[in-house]
This record gives structure tokens, sequence and C-alpha cells, in this order.
């Protein structure tokens, strides 16, 4: 299961940069994940709680946000969502498509941090 040391990578990459601003808590973090990205989301889940227990991430949600698979199709001049990976073939024309746009992708794309409120912090 490949998606702990994954996961492994994320908490280490939020932890330095919440680091950043002392006090705040981490709420959510939001990734964006390729269809060929090889990773399976209900594992990134799992590992994510395991992985955030004990860290300034635990209690904050893993956000997956899958993006399809996107290739440029030369004969037709258009990047073309393909429906499947089964099929590397533009779904307008049936040609072989070999120009991959999108869909390899392994990205935090945001984190969302709840800054603590100065009354908090004299406390």
């Amino acid at each position: 299961m490949h998606e702990l040391s994954i996961v492994a990578s994320i908490v280490d990459t939020v932890t330095e940069s919440a680091a950043a601003y002392k006090g705040a808590r981490v709420v959510e973090v939001r990734l964006r994940v390729g269809a060929l990205a090889s990773v399976v989301e209900d594992s990134l889940q799992f590992c994510y709680g395991i992985a955030t227990e004990g860290t300034a991430l635990e209690g904050s949600r893993l956000v997956v946000n899958v993006l399809p698979v996107v290739m440029h199709c030369v004969p037709c001049g258009a990047d073309v969502e393909l429906e499947g990976v089964q099929s590397f073939r533009c779904p307008k024309c049936g040609e072989p498509c070999f120009d991959l746009r999108q869909g390899r992708e392994l990205e935090i794309e945001a984190i969302e941090i709840d800054e603590m409120d100065e009354v908090e912090e004299k406390r």
C-alpha cells in the first residue's frame, strides 16, 4: 500500500506549511489526483486518518478531487476527455491519442486553516 507513504509525505509538507501560522489549526487538505496516478481514494482516506494521529493535522479532512484523463487529439486539434482508461482513442474521431494533458497529477491543491482569534491568543 504505497498510499501510506504518499500520505506521510503530504502530512509532512502540510505540517511544514502550517508552521508559518503559529497556533493555526489545519481544517482541510485538498488534493488533485489524476485518474492515472495509481492511487486508491479509499486507501488515501484510511491512511490519512492513521498518519495524522498525534500531529497538527489530527481531526482535519482530506478532500480528494479526482481528475479525468484529458488527451490532445492531433487529427481533431482538440483536448478531449477520455471516458475511461481502457482505450486511448479520441471519443470524437476514434483516432489514437498520445499527448496526455491531464490525468497523472498528485498534488496538494489547497490547505484550509483556522487561525486563532486574538482573544484566544491571550488565554
